[in-house]
């Protein structure tokens, strides 16, 4: 799978592509975010459009992807300004037609890979007319503001209850690539990395982003030789995850649901008491 690195700083970006990050990506997303996700331990990026120039100038073979903001009146400033600074892919984040998809896409004009990021109900809902635009390079299945969006307790809802198998069935038969969230480091997260690394392969994901609990745990010393050792880490849980069986796959995505069930449970009990 290709791993992306969401960072703004040039060290950071430099030490992601020593350790073999794919994507190096440059979030420009405000617009309405803090709306969103200003009352959830989320972040919210202070990246700005320059980085985009200095990054470029100090790596030499990962792609740098920029996520811009929900089309609004600057969406083509901020798209030419972004492609002339270096970017390969441009991200559309919040879309909820197939009209604002085509708008992104003429706005882009080939000039770059153009990424979608899926994260309303409105696009889950018109993913198969979304899929018949010509031009969409890459999707992108964004759980957290999806799963916000749906009134949902825990983002991975949306992949122990078949949304995202839903939504990889139906892109397959496209020559669109596709992933979705993230991941933290191998043995942690809420749902281990590693199972979640065996529902990527078993949905034929490409892509996935390393998160920022990923970030955070790595970031503090000696920064590059510990993201080498953790992306060694992630490839080799690939490396043993490609030898699984069918059998392999149910037993992973069963401990998923699991997983998954026992954290909502916890978060509803939570919620519960305080009512």
């Amino acid at each position: 799978m290709e791993l992306m690195f969401i960072t703004n700083k040039v060290e950071e970006a430099v030490s992601a592509e020593q350790a073999g990050i794919d994507i190096i990506f440059v979030d420009l997303e405000i617009n309405g975010k803090k709306e969103r996700q200003g009352h959830l331990d989320t972040h919210i990026a202070d990246h700005k459009i320059e980085d985009i120039k200095l990054i470029k100038s100090k790596i030499t073979k990962s792609l740098i992807l920029v996520r811009v903001n929900p089309l609004y009146n600057k969406t083509h400033e901020e798209v030419n300004i972004a492609i002339n600074y270096g970017a390969d892919i441009i991200m559309l984040p919040m879309f909820k037609t197939e009209n604002e998809v085509k708008e992104f896409i003429k706005i882009v004009d080939k000039r770059a890979e153009v990424c979608l990021l899926l994260e309303t109900p409105q696009a889950l809902s018109r993913i198969k007319n979304i899929i018949e635009v010509k031009g969409i390079d890459r999707i992108h299945i964004g759980l957290n503001d999806l799963h916000l969006g749906m009134g949902l307790d825990f983002m991975f809802e949306l992949l122990s209850g078949g949304i995202v198998e839903y939504l990889s069935d139906t892109i397959k038969y496209k020559d669109i690539k596709f992933g979705f969230g993230g991941i933290a480091k191998i043995g942690q997260g809420d749902v281990p990395a590693e199972i979640i690394i065996g529902e990527h392969y078993r949905l034929n994901s490409q892509s996935v982003i390393l998160s920022r609990e990923f970030r955070e745990k790595v970031i503090h010393q000696d920064f590059t030789n510990n993201l080498i050792k953790e992306i060694k880490k992630i490839r080799d849980i690939e490396r043993k995850i490609k030898t699984w069986s069918e059998i392999d796959f149910a037993r992973n995505r069963e401990e998923v649901i699991e997983r998954v069930n026992e954290v909502v449970s916890k978060k509803q009990r939570i919620y519960n008491e305080k009512k």
